[in-house]
């Protein structure tokens, strides 16, 4: 186990770099930032002052090495924009963007798990068709469309939520629904699957023999039995909503990292995107790591870092 934990850190180190030296590299190709720091009357002095200060007259290299030297400490620099410091700023979005990724996922298990398993016990009945239609509309809907008909109705016609802002729960249940939708979707396909499959197994046919109900043995042979490949997919799911949320709390004015993320594009605000890219990567790959230790727990047969034989 501590052999393959220190290959998955190494790992993770690894993709990490990769990740900030694409994000890197790829703000530069967008144009040059100056542009949005100086005034259109600004006298070409006075650009190349700003160059200078924030070291943007130098290689590429040598201003990819400098800003890893200093990511290093935990200095990321600071906001173009905001003028302060960027690192912070993406830390004190960070807690609202948690938020809504994990009620986004709580709510899609509570009602994709139900579901795929009815859907898989009563297979080619109503609850399957009536499973598979939500799920099919879950994963066809694009967020920002559904999130602007919930704002419609919701928050305009019912006036019952808030339409944008935050502070309160009525804030986060349109969010919510339209960040889970997708997630929700694809997971209920996803359990349905697993379930159905599982459902096949000789020891399900020894305890129908038994005399258990359909519902017990969902519940508590199937289920379990059926979790590994679920997990997978909810930890990934989980990781896309950290860094797919960049629409959707633009939609509802939800303050968190992505709505930080759009507006710090717009103003070509480097060090803020550059810190928000590497902190949502580092997330995601926390993630995959505890899904892997997961595992484990789920089925003690699992043997991480162990070859096949």
């Amino acid at each position: 186990m501590a052999g393959y934990l220190l290959n998955r850190l190494w790992q993770s180190a690894l993709v990490l770099l990769a990740v900030s030296v694409l994000s890197f590299v790829l703000i530069f190709l967008s144009g040059d930032p100056v542009a949005a720091l100086i005034p259109l009357n600004a006298r070409q002095e006075d650009v190349d002052n700003i160059r200078r200060q924030y070291n943007l007259d130098r290689p590429v290299v040598v201003q990819y090495l400098l800003f890893l030297q200093k990511a290093a400490t935990g200095d990321m620099g600071e906001s173009f924009k905001f003028r302060t410091d960027a690192l912070g700023l993406v830390l004190g979005r960070l807690p609202n963007t948690m938020l809504l990724a994990c009620s986004s996922m709580l709510l899609a298990m509570l009602v994709s798990v139900p579901l795929g398993i009815l859907a898989a016990s009563y297979k080619g009945r109503l609850p399957d068709a009536i499973s598979s239609t939500a799920a099919l509309l879950g994963i066809s809907m694009p967020s920002f469309w559904l999130g602007v008909i919930l704002i419609l109705i919701f928050a305009g016609s019912l006036r019952w939520l808030p339409a944008s802002g935050s502070g309160t729960w009525k804030h986060l249940v349109l969010p919510t629904i339209t960040v889970s939708a997708f997630a929700t979707g694809l997971l209920i396909r996803l359990v349905r699957r697993s379930v159905a499959d599982t459902l096949g197994q000789a020891y399900v046919t020894t305890a129908r023999s038994k005399g258990l109900s359909e519902r017990a043995i969902a519940w508590t042979h199937v289920l379990r039995n059926s979790a590994i490949p679920v997990v997978t997919v909810m930890g990934l799911q989980f990781g896309a909503l950290l860094g797919g949320s960049v629409v959707v709390e633009t939609v509802f004015a939800w303050p968190g990292v992505g709505w930080l993320m759009i507006q710090s594009i717009e103003a070509r605000d480097l060090p803020v995107i550059r810190a928000a890219v590497l902190i949502l990567a580092l997330f995601i790959v926390m993630i995959n790591l505890a899904v892997d230790l997961l595992y484990t727990l789920l089925d003690p047969r699992i043997k991480l870092g162990a070859r096949a034989e």
